[in-house]
């Protein structure tokens, strides 16, 4: 993921900052506890799209 293009993105719900997670292709709204799809490069921003992130991928 290109980081001039991540430093742009925003969670679409939240619109707090997205971190890259390189090992499962998705970007993380840790704020809106949601982890979007990285599809062939392209981000899928959108709400259905994404899964509910788990608290212990939270860390809490």
């Amino acid at each position: 993921m290109d980081t001039r293009l991540l430093e742009l993105l925003v969670c679409p719900v939240t619109k707090g900052p997205l971190e890259y997670q390189r090992e499962t292709h998705e970007l993380l709204s840790r704020s809106a506890r949601l982890a979007y799809p990285v599809r062939d490069g392209i981000p899928i921003l959108l709400e259905n799209e994404a899964r509910v992130m788990t608290d212990l991928e939270l860390g809490l």
